[in-house]
C-alpha cells in the first residue's frame, strides 16, 4: 500500500512553482539563502523569477549587493502568494481529513515561559485525544514569535507584548501580571504584594534584555529611582529558577511561566503592584486574513479554553 503523502508535500502540488520560488526569495531576501531553505540550485530559482517577471512584464525586486528586496508590484504578488499558500496548505490538511486521516500538524511559537510546562503539557493532553496531529514547538523571543507568524512560519503564537502589531489577528488577550519569584523559605515569601523598591538588596537574576518582563522591570525601576544591579542575568528561565533554589535570590516572572512550580510548592510568586506593569498584555495570535487548517482550528480553541479557565492572573 502507497504511503501517504504529507500535507506539505500536497499543498506543494498545488501552488505553482515559479510563485513558491519568488515567495522564499521575497521571504529571505536572498536566492542563496532561498537555495539552502527549499533544496534547489541557486540557477534553478533565478530562471523561475526570470521567467515569471517576464510573463508579468515587470521587474519584482529591487537587486541590491546584499541581497534582493520586493518592489512595489514584487510586494503585490508576495502578498497574493502568501494567501495562496495558506489556502493551498489549508486544503491540503482538510483533503487529508476528508481521507479519513486523522492527522494534521500544528505549527507553534512561543516565547520561554509558555513552553517549560504549560505548553508541553497542554500539547500532551490534546495528542491523547487526537494521537495523529504532530506539534512542532519553536521557542522564540517575543517580537521574533510576533514575525514567525506573519510570515507564516507558525500557525499560532503566544507571546507577551507591549503594543499591537499590524496584520495580526489577536484570537485572546489577557492581563500579564508579573511576580517576584524565590523560594519558599524566603524572607519576601509570605507578602502579598511587594515594590521594586523592597527587591532592592536582595541578588536579582534577571530574564534577557529583548522580553517584555524585563523591559517593563527595567522602566518601572527607572521611573521608581530604583538601581537594581543583576547579579545574574540570563535568556534561560530555567537557570534563572535554579538561581533561586538554595539561597535568598529574586527572579520575575509571568503567573504561567512558574504557576506549576508554585502548585508543586517549589517556589513562591508574589504580585510586583508598582504602578507600570500593568502594560504587558498575553496575546494568542493567528495571522489576519489567514484560514487555519483542522488541526490547528482544533489546538486554537483547546489553548483558549485552557487561558480563558484563569481569571487573567497569568
Amino acid at each position: 500500500m502507497r504511503e501517504p503523502r504529507s500535507p506539505s508535500l500536497l499543498s506543494r502540488h498545488l501552488q505553482d512553482t515559479s510563485i513558491r520560488y519568488f515567495l522564499e526569495v521575497a521571504r529571505t531576501g536572498s536566492i542563496a539563502e532561498a537555495s539552502q531553505r527549499l533544496n534547489v540550485a541557486g540557477s534553478a530559482i533565478s530562471r523561475h523569477i526570470a521567467q515569471l517577471e517576464e510573463r508579468l512584464e515587470t521587474s519584482l525586486f529591487e537587486r541590491h549587493p546584499r541581497g534582493m528586496v520586493p518592489n512595489a508590484a514584487g510586494e503585490l504578488l508576495a502578498s497574493y502568494a502568501l494567501k495562496q499558500s495558506h489556502d493551498s496548505e489549508r486544503v491540503a490538511h482538510d483533503i487529508q481529513a476528508l481521507q479519513g486521516l486523522q492527522g494534521g500538524r500544528v505549527r507553534l511559537a512561543t516565547s520561554e515561559g509558555f513552553a517549560m510546562e504549560f505548553m508541553p503539557q497542554l500539547i500532551a493532553s490534546f495528542q491523547r485525544q487526537h494521537p495523529g496531529v504532530h506539534f512542532n514547538l519553536d521557542v522564540l523571543a517575543p517580537a521574533e514569535v510576533s514575525r514567525r507568524v506573519l510570515q507564516s512560519d507558525a500557525d499560532i503564537g503566544l507571546t507577551f507584548t507591549l503594543s499591537a502589531e499590524k496584520d495580526i489577528r489577536v484570537e485572546l488577550v489577557r492581563p500579564a501580571p508579573i511576580y517576584a519569584v524565590m523560594r519558599r523559605e524566603h524572607p519576601l515569601a509570605g507578602h502579598r504584594r511587594l515594590s521594586v523598591a523592597q527587591l532592592a538588596g536582595w541578588p536579582m537574576a534577571l530574564p534577557a534584555p529583548d522580553t517584555t518582563v524585563r523591559q517593563i522591570f527595567d522602566i518601572v525601576c527607572s521611573r521608581k529611582r530604583v538601581v537594581i544591579q543583576p547579579a545574574l542575568t540570563s535568556n534561560y528561565v530555567a537557570g534563572l529558577f535554579g538561581f533561586l533554589r538554595d539561597d535568598d535570590g529574586i527572579t520575575i516572572a509571568s503567573g504561567i511561566s512558574v504557576r506549576r512550580q508554585v502548585e508543586r510548592g517549589e517556589l513562591a510568586a508574589v504580585a510586583l503592584h508598582d504602578q507600570g506593569f500593568a502594560m504587558r498584555k498575553l496575546e494568542v495570535q493567528t495571522l489576519a486574513g489567514r484560514e487555519q487548517p483542522r488541526a490547528a482550528r482544533a489546538f486554537l480553541e483547546a489553548l483558549i479554553a485552557e487561558l480563558s479557565k484563569d481569571d487573567g492572573a497569568q
